[in-house]
């Protein structure tokens, strides 16, 4: 059977081109059901983009390969879709959008692009075979217990990274981009918790707080969630994409509040208070009780001085610690890391030295910060792909 496209990969990036290729379309995936990764984000209400998604949010060996793309089509573009598809949407925080109601209207959105399109879409199919030819690829697969010989002009790698691989990711575009002389860069889980040895934390499980998260490259200022593996939360997730095996981080458990004047004052007004207790009216009693085992913090408000103040209030400002590890691909949001930009147009996602080969989304050396950042780029590198082929039927 011959197609102008077969796109390996029914997931956000790879929907968004077939809906935009043109000419004749195949769409084919290993899994039951098409969008799976959107299926369950925002705890099954899909956080399909970003306010103030830009360049500036995503992580790349090239910085500046994700700018074509994210000004072609914009987060304004895919809201405008959205909106066409009568699908509600609210702002949660920080310019994260997600549906009102359920993820599975973003997933339908896309198969009805598709579908108006004329694309075709195979699940249960396996790739077997891959090989360029003079005209474009030739590949075998098998649908269902069947094997079938396929052709088409151009191929376009949408498979994804290895992040969940209960939800069958793998590294297929990475095995294909090698098999074609294309780089790939070193890949590792991102926006994934942190873990830590010995159940450091488990007697804080489920405590939250808002921090101030940094490295030597980056800061967030999110919520920190404890877990009895260790941290977790937007703050630690965001941060793990800019973490490195061995590296400390540093927690500000204040970052916003001025603890310091405030131990002063209530020590003229409230001097016998225990200190602890006194903590407890702006920290988690848990965490406050945990601290009191590592941090000076002993007597009433009245014993301390603003030395000892000022101490404390460095302690909670600047708390190093140093993770084990993270929780890996099993938990992990998104790859970081992937097929090198170098190898590929930032205009049109095509493999500069492999005509008619194009890969696009996590698939790609651009990884985006937690809130939607990820799929506007399964967008926006789907698009372009999608548009540039469907420039040349």
């Amino acid at each position: 059977m011959r197609f102008d496209t077969i796109i390996l990969g029914a997931g956000a990036a790879g929907m968004m081109c077939a809906a935009h290729c043109g000419g004749r379309v195949l769409v084919i995936d290993h899994a039951k059901a098409p969008g799976e990764k959107i299926r369950i984000s925002g705890g099954g209400r899909c956080n399909f983009t970003n306010l103030h998604a830009g360049p500036q949010n995503f992580l790349s060996q090239n910085p500046h390969f994700c700018k074509s793309a994210l000004a072609r089509y914009t987060q304004w573009d895919f809201i405008d879709l959205v909106d066409r598809h009568g699908i509600a949407w609210h702002e949660k925080t920080l310019g994260q959008l997600f549906c009102d109601g359920s993820s599975k209207q973003v997933i339908a959105m896309l198969l009805a692009e598709m579908d108006r399109a004329g694309a075709e879409l195979w699940l249960h199919t396996s790739l077997r075979d891959l090989r360029k030819t003079e005209t474009g690829f030739e590949m075998m697969v098998e649908r269902e217990g069947a094997r079938y010989d396929l052709s088409s002009a151009n191929v376009v790698l949408a498979t994804g990274g290895k992040s969940i691989p209960k939800m069958g990711a793998t590294g297929l575009a990475y095995d294909i981009a090698a098999q074609f002389g294309l780089h790939v860069t070193e890949t590792r889980a991102a926006l994934v918790p942190f873990t830590f040895p010995d159940g450091r934390f488990k007697d804080l499980s489920g405590v939250s707080v808002p921090t101030r998260l940094s490295n030597d490259r980056k800061s967030f200022d999110e919520a920190l969630l404890f877990t009895h593996r260790g941290l977790s939360g937007p703050a630690v997730l965001q941060l793990s994409s800019y973490w490195h095996e061995g590296e400390a981080i540093r927690v500000n458990l204040i970052p916003e509040l001025p603890l310091f004047d405030l131990l002063r004052e209530r020590r003229q007004s409230a001097g016998r208070k225990a200190l602890t207790t006194e903590l407890a009216r702006h920290l988690p009693a848990r965490l406050v009780e945990y601290l009191s085992t590592h941090i000076p913090m002993r007597g009433n408000l009245a014993d301390q001085s603003d030395a000892a103040l000022q101490a404390l209030t460095d302690s909670l400002s600047d708390w190093a610690l140093t993770p084990s590890g993270t929780e890996g691909y099993r938990t992990a949001e998104v790859t970081l890391g992937g097929i090198d930009t170098d190898g590929l147009s930032s205009k049109t996602m095509e493999a500069r030295d492999v005509p008619g080969l194009y890969a696009i989304g996590e698939a790609v050396d651009v990884t985006g910060w937690l809130g939607g950042y990820n799929f506007q780029w399964a967008w926006s590198s789907g698009h372009a792909a999608g548009i540039a082929i469907a420039g040349r039927l």
